[in-house]
This record gives C-alpha cells, sequence and structure tokens, in this order.
C-alpha cells in the first residue's frame, strides 16, 4: 500500500510563507536539492491545491530550466515524470503534461488511491493538505524547517490538529536547514 506523505518547507515558527506571500527564504542550497530529489524520487503521483500548482508548474514551463544546476535539471526530469492531480474549483484548465483536474479532494477517492498505488503518493499545500490532515489519512510527515521566524504567514499544518508523530529521520544541511521525517502514530 502506498503511503501519503506531506511534505513542506517552513519556517521554525511553522510558517511556508509569510504574510506577504514570500517564501524566498525557503529556497533550497544544491545540498538539499539533491536531498529532496532522493526523496521525491520514489514518489508516484502529486496531489495539488491549485496555488501549489501553480508554483510547482515551473518545473515543466520554465524555459530557463535547461541551464540550472544539475540538482535542478534533475529535479525537473523527476517532477515531470509523475502523474499529478489538482484539486481546484476555480481552474478551467491544468497545462502541464501527466495532469488531471479535479473539483475537491475526496478522502475515499485518495484512500483508494493509496490502495491501488505501487507507488507513495505526496501532497503538497498546507490548505489541500489540512484536509489529509483532518481525515486521518496523512502517514508520513517530511518539514524543512529553515532557520528564520517569520512571525506570521500561512501555516504548514490546520490549527485545531492534535498529531501523534514518531521521529523517523533527520537531516541537517550547512545553510541551517533541518530535515525532520514523522510517522503518524495511530
Amino acid at each position: 500500500m502506498a503511503r501519503l506523505i506531506y511534505s513542506a518547507l517552513m519556517s521554525i515558527d511553522g510558517f511556508i510563507e509569510d504574510e506577504d506571500g514570500n517564501f524566498d527564504w525557503a529556497v533550497p542550497d544544491e545540498a538539499q536539492h539533491q536531498f529532496i530529489n532522493e526523496l521525491m524520487r520514489p514518489i508516484g503521483t502529486h496531489l495539488y491545491g491549485r496555488k501549489m500548482y501553480e508554483t510547482m508548474a515551473v518545473w515543466e514551463t520554465d524555459a530557463s530550466l535547461p541551464g540550472g544546476s544539475p540538482a535542478m535539471r534533475d529535479f525537473a526530469e523527476i517532477w515531470q515524470a509523475v502523474e499529478k492531480v489538482v484539486y481546484s474549483r476555480t481552474l478551467n484548465e491544468v497545462w502541464t503534461s501527466r495532469t488531471r483536474l479535479d473539483r475537491k479532494l475526496d478522502v475515499d477517492s485518495v484512500q483508494a488511491l493509496k490502495t491501488s498505488e505501487p507507488r507513495d503518493i505526496a501532497i503538497a499545500g498546507p490548505e489541500l493538505a489540512a484536509g489529509a490532515i483532518k481525515a486521518g489519512i496523512v502517514d508520513d510527515y517530511h518539514f524543512f524547517v529553515a532557520p528564520v521566524a517569520t512571525g506570521a504567514g500561512k501555516h504548514a499544518l490546520p490549527p485545531g490538529v492534535r498529531l501523534q508523530l514518531e521521529l523517523k529521520d533527520e537531516q541537517r544541511f550547512s545553510n541551517g536547514v533541518v530535515y525532520l521525517r514523522y510517522a503518524s502514530v495511530p
């Protein structure tokens, strides 16, 4: 059975972007990017909300990527090769390959996907992930905690949800970012 994995780059105070919508403080360095690539390589399907999809679509649509670093080029290839589901009530179409559009996250459909998929599933974007977290179907949490406090912004985790997690892995990077992988405890 596939595992549903929620990944987030976050400030030390738990925000994925500051109150102005900026997340430039979370840009990974080359070593961190290579590490992320290895985490993403086994993923078979990505689940995105509209905003996260629009942010991530550049990995297929940005013409400058071939001139990027080796880790960036590798990530673009990984991202383009996987299936993607975008959940949006406002988008009329998607513009990247291997991508389909659904109107809303259906927990039963995600559970069925977990049962039928041979590879793990990633869910990205805190608003979309909140529904899966509240339903208790997220198996793993991958957090990249940056050494910055934004003071306000968009929370990585939904308020009012209590999670029992078990630390499974950790990694420190020279840029001060710490990777933490947790498994949900039933």
